[in-house]
């Protein structure tokens, strides 16, 4: 790759970099292996960036990310024991100056990140996009290569989940 391929590369793909680690935390579950992901992710994208032929450089990328994820994971979480979908067990029905709204809000993103965490990762995946990322359901589509209407579907199951998953939580010391 020559000097401006690789001016090109930093300038389209690099801003990206932070929804590529994002989905690649929420994929892995910790920082370590995210920080993996994303590297061997951002090669790949480097070494095929030839390939690009213009478009959404934050999809392409994405994509490159969740592949590299599957990948990495199969490969590097063999022992594991991946958690299948299963219609039974997964269908699911300004005073920010004030600190202790400050502590409240916190414990509530703890509790929903754990909530996450509980997902299946095809359904935390697609919230992570939508919610997080701010994709749409066509490149959601395009990210996880599945038509829209899967997606519509995964995401109705995920807000449905993460609904239960939020509702038995304890809520700690809330008012």
């Amino acid at each position: 790759m020559n000097s401006a391929d690789q001016s090109q590369f930093e300038l389209v793909v690099l801003p990206h970099l932070d929804a590529a680690y994002n989905l690649a935390r929420w994929i892995a579950g910790n920082e370590r292996d995210a920080e993996d992901i994303t590297q061997e992710a951002s090669l790949r994208a480097f070494k095929f960036f030839s390939s690009f032929r213009g478009g959404d450089a934050r999809s392409w990328l994405l994509t490159i990310v969740r592949r590299t994820a599957r990948t990495w994971l199969r490969r590097n979480r063999q022992h594991e024991e991946a958690v299948e979908f299963d219609e039974e067990l997964h269908s699911g029905q300004d005073v920010s100056a004030n600190p202790e709204v400050a502590l409240v809000r916190a414990d509530d993103v703890e509790l929903v990140r754990q909530a996450l965490e509980t997902l299946p990762a095809l359904f935390r995946e697609v919230l992570v996009l939508r919610e997080l990322e701010g994709c749409s359901y066509k490149e959601i589509a395009e990210i996880a290569g599945v038509p829209v209407g899967t997606v519509m579907s995964r995401l109705a199951r995920a807000r449905g989940q993460l609904q239960t998953a939020l509702s038995t939580q304890p809520d700690g010391d809330h008012p």
